[in-house]
Parts: structure tokens; sequence; C-alpha cells
């Protein structure tokens, strides 16, 4: 389960950070290919050895990455923690028009039913979210799935997909149902600069990933997977998106937009799950793989939490330019260092910002919520397994 309570230690200094963003675009733009040169042994990955296909599965065999056992077979079971994601993000199905946007639709067509600044802060919010899900899915889909070869991973990764689709669902529920202009909020990832800058940070890690002469099997391109699984999980999904959760369950408190609140709320439960699953895919391949986490590489992944901060503190500021609900954009720069050192010790980095506290504890409460009705008290949730809202 997420913890957001847990003392950060003191971050240590850190050196001067090399960019890495280009190195990704380099390696996106150019196509992979087969290699003959001799390689050190010692600094490539050894490659499985090949397994009798007439000989029954033996889960000891299974790889995340590079394995040589039958993708097709699930059990027995290796990674139980993947499968045991799955059957949770399964309990937790939901479908965004369960919920009414009745109160929602009058609130907004009210003149005085909100600020100005409120309904800036809802149509950029929107204007990230209803196309950052597809492009997650797109990265699953078209990019992950191909280079995992444990079943069980690759079974809760077909789930995560089609929870990012319910999530563009919701997001364009919600458009609908406000009667916003469906080109303005769905093109604002070409048209506003503070979106426009986070997609094109992760464009570049869904690109090469996808490119269908990119393979694994070496150190550079399993560090360029690598790489691209924290990016997702960690920045996208672990820190891209607290803003905006943070600024609409905001005005949920408020009993603004409660429809969408509560829509942001499931969301908010689905991309934790989301973020907690790569974060185990990230140190299991980790584990199996040890020669892949190098200094080096550990220095281009803390550059790129800085830039990620860094885009999303923009964004921040760019949603609310000035106080609302509460919010101001600097209370978001503690937030998000909070987040980032939070993300970075769950992968094995060291903190990078000292002494950050969370200034949303109302966010830890919400993320760790574990009872049967949703915390706007609005209806009891009656999903098909139970029904609770599980966050781990």
């Amino acid at each position: 389960m997420l913890s957001w309570d847990e003392e950060a230690k003191p971050a240590a200094p850190q050196p001067a950070l090399q960019p890495a963003l280009q190195q990704v675009r380099d390696a996106a733009a150019q196509r992979v290919q087969a290699q003959d040169v001799a390689l050190d042994p010692a600094l490539m990955a050894q490659p499985a050895a090949a397994v009798d296909p007439t000989r029954r599965m033996d889960a000891a065999d299974k790889r995340i990455i590079n394995g040589q056992t039958d993708v097709n077979q699930l059990v027995p079971f290796k990674y139980k923690w993947a499968w045991d994601k799955y059957l949770a993000g399964c309990a937790n199905h939901w479908m965004p028009q369960e919920i009414n946007m009745q109160r929602d639709i009058e609130l907004w067509k009210n003149p005085n039913g909100l600020t100005d600044d409120e309904r800036r802060l809802v149509k950029r919010n929107l204007g990230f979210f209803v196309t950052a899900d597809s492009l997650a899915a797109n990265n699953i889909v078209l990019g992950t799935y191909r280079h995992i070869t444990a079943p069980e991973c690759r079974q809760y990764l077909l789930r995560q997909a089609f929870e990012e689709a319910i999530h563009t669902h919701a997001y364009q529920y919600i458009v609908e149902s406000l009667g916003l202009d469906e080109g303005e909020i769905f093109n604002a990832y070409n048209e506003i600069e503070s979106i426009r800058d986070k997609d094109q940070f992760l464009i570049p890690f869904i690109d090469v990933l996808t490119d269908p002469h990119f393979t694994t099997g070496t150190t550079e391109n399993d560090q360029t997977l690598l790489r691209s699984l924290i990016v997702f999980a960690c920045l996208m999904e672990g820190l891209f998106f607290y803003v905006g959760f943070a600024q609409i369950l905001a005005l949920g408190r408020q009993n603004k937009m409660m429809g969408a609140a509560e829509q942001y709320q499931y969301i908010l439960r689905d991309e934790s799950m989301h973020c907690n699953f790569g974060i185990d895919l990230i140190n299991t391949i980790k584990l199996e793989n040890p020669h892949l986490w190098t200094p080096q590489f550990r220095e281009e992944i803390k550059a790129l939490f800085l830039r990620a901060v860094e885009l999303e503190y923009r964004y921040a500021e760019d949603t609310m330019p000035r106080g609302v609900l509460g919010l101001n954009a600097p209370m978001f720069k503690g937030y998000l260092r909070f987040i980032a050192n939070r993300r970075a010790q769950q992968i094995g980095l060291e903190p990078m910002f000292e002494q950050e506290e969370n200034p949303f504890p109302w966010m830890s409460e919400m993320i760790d919520l574990k009872k049967e009705r949703n915390f706007f008290e609005t209806r009891v949730i009656e999903y098909q397994t139970g029904g609770a809202l599980n966050w781990e």
C-alpha cells in the first residue's frame, strides 16, 4: 500500500546531473540493429538457457524480461504479487456512467456556481487527463507488453490497459456532461504549453518501446526498457497525475463538482495500484538483472526525476495562477518534492529534496481509504466482487 507518512531521510548532496531525455530521443529515432560485435560479458545481460518445450513449466525458470519460458502458460505462478494485483483490479471494477453528474451539470451551468479560476482549473485538468491515459494505454499495449516475458505480469498489464480505457471514458463523460468544447479539451495537449511540455517529455519513452525493431537482450536495451518503466510508473502515474488529483478532490471536499470528484477518486485508486505494480516490476527486474543498476544509470534517473518535478510545478502554476480552493501553486512545490522523494526511495534511490513533508494530509486519507462507501457519502458502492475500495 502507498504510505505517505514514512519519515524521509535527509537527502545527500547530489552531483551535477546529465540530462537523459536527449539520449532517449536519439534511441527512439534510430532503428535498433542486430549487433555481431563481441561485448564484455560482465557488462551484458546473460540470456537464459533455452527451455525444453516438452518439459512442463517450472516457475523457477521464469523471468520478467528476456525469459525463455512459454508466455502462454500462466501457471505455475512465480510472481504472485502480480496475480494478486490483477484480482484486486478486477474487484475494484467501476464504470463512469454509474456516477450521477446532474449536480455537476447544474453547478457548471450556473453563472455563479464556480469562479473563473475554478473553471480554468477544471478545464486545464481535463485537458491533460483526456489524452494522458491514452498515452499510458498505448505505452502498455504497443510497447511494454511485448517486452515482458512473465505471463502473470502480462495479465495485470492487460487489466491496467482496460482501466486506462475506463479513465479516458470517464474524462469524456465529464466533458460531455458539462457541455464543454470537445476540440478545446481534447487538443489541449497540442495547444496548452504546460500540458504539451509534460506529454513531450513522455512521448520519447513510448516511441523507443513501440519501435518494432527494438528488442531487449543487451545491457543498453534492457536499461532503455527499465528507464521507460520508471518514467511511466514513478513519474507519469506516480507524479504527473497528483496535482490534478489534488485539485479536483479539493473541489469535492467543498461540495463542488462531486460527480467528477467521485470518478477521480476511483481513478486515483486505480492509478495508485498501477504505480505500485510498476514499482514492483522495476524492483524485480533490478533483482534479476543487478548489472543494469549502474551508478551512471542512477544519475540519469535522478535527472529525469528533477525534470519531471519542474514540469509538474509549471503545470500547477498554469492551472492555478492565483490561489483557489485554499490551494496555491507554491504549496504544490513541496507536495511534488515530497512525492518525488517517496518514489525515489521506493526504487532504491536516495531522496533528492531535504525535509519535505506532505502539505495535503487529507490526500493520504483518500489514498488509504478502505471503506465500503465513497468519501463523499453519495452512494454505496456495489461492485460484483465485494466492492471494497482496495488500494494495495
